[in-house]
């Protein structure tokens, strides 16, 4: 009762990755670089897919869309972060916050959903090669596309209202490096009844779906692949898979530990930790995972830097 009578609360404290100053340092180059590191390898995928004739194929636009959904999503969380530890504030304004959680949960869920439309067309290439081509045609695959934008934009957006009708009037530290639904929900002053039934049906359905739509088609993949009589047929398709079920494995295991796990009260460190991971380093593995495994897209990146560089 004492807190509904306080204030209310028009910006927040984000604690960050750690509270010790001799950190911060170290905290800004390492992310810098990181951050860096994604956007510029996420850049040349998308320029590689768009420059070579031989990269329109299904696949290469859901890796652009992908890529370009992995400049969103770490532009939404590292910049703000690496404003607030090179100016010592660790100030975000109530806009400001919801502004990155929409753009949070907008590129989290888009990165989810065309990692589960590119397991679905790793699926129809791998078992049924000769209706490739009618299966994942022009149209399907734009609808594919937009439907994943349209569904994840309302998804963020239902939340970002909740949000909005919620009352905050303290305390206002969230113990997370960016503005993140969860912890946002434990600092308010009225019922999260709505939001946390929201939480666990909608996200829940969101994540675990097309989790459980990537464990099906690699299931029948691995079935696919075992009757491939040629050894060297078998290595290309394990090759061509192995890089996106290792994405997978690190989005999936660590988004599920932070929203689909019990919270315990050592849970904020881990909470990071998992966050971190999804955050930061998946879209900062893409570039590597999906460029340097694949001869055409190696072939397109030297084509692409020798012309940039005459």
């Amino acid at each position: 009762m004492e807190r509904r009578n306080q204030t209310r609360i028009y910006e927040f404290l984000l604690m960050g990755l750690s509270e010790h100053p001799e950190q911060q340092s170290l905290f800004f180059g390492f992310f810098l670089g990181m951050y860096l590191t994604t956007v510029m390898g996420n850049l040349l995928i998308i320029l590689a897919v768009a420059s070579d004739s031989r990269l329109h194929t299904p696949m290469y636009l859901f890796l652009t869309n992908l890529s370009l959904s992995d400049i969103g999503f770490i532009s939404t969380v590292i910049p703000k972060m690496l404003g607030n530890i090179g100016s010592g504030s660790k100030l975000i304004s109530y806009g400001g916050c919801l502004t990155q959680l929409y753009f949070f949960g907008l590129f989290a869920d888009l990165d989810n959903f065309l990692l589960a439309v590119m397991a679905l067309d790793r699926y129809v290439a791998i078992s049924h090669p000769l209706h490739y081509a009618m299966t994942m045609n022009s149209q399907r695959c734009v609808l594919l596309v937009t439907g994943s934008w349209v569904i994840t934009t309302f998804h963020a957006l239902l939340h970002t209202l909740l949000v909005i009708n919620l009352s905050f009037c303290g305390p206002n530290i969230i113990p997370h490096f960016f503005c993140d639904l969860v912890p946002l929900l434990k600092l308010a002053c009225s019922s999260t009844y709505i939001n946390d039934l929201m939480l666990i049906l909608v996200a829940g359905t969101l994540l675990v779906g097309p989790f459980v739509c990537i464990l099906t088609s690699y299931f029948y993949i691995a079935l696919a692949i075992l009757k491939i009589d040629s050894p060297k047929g078998k290595q290309k398709a394990f090759s061509n898979c192995t890089s996106h079920l290792s994405v997978v494995s690190l989005f999936y295991s660590t988004a599920i530990g932070v929203y689909l796990c019990p919270p315990s009260s050592s849970s904020g460190g881990k909470d990071r930790v998992f966050s971190v991971m999804y955050t930061v380093v998946t879209p900062m593995l893409n570039p590597f995972i999906y460029s340097l495994r694949n001869r055409d897209m190696k072939g397109a990146l030297g084509k692409l830097l020798r012309i940039k560089t005459l």
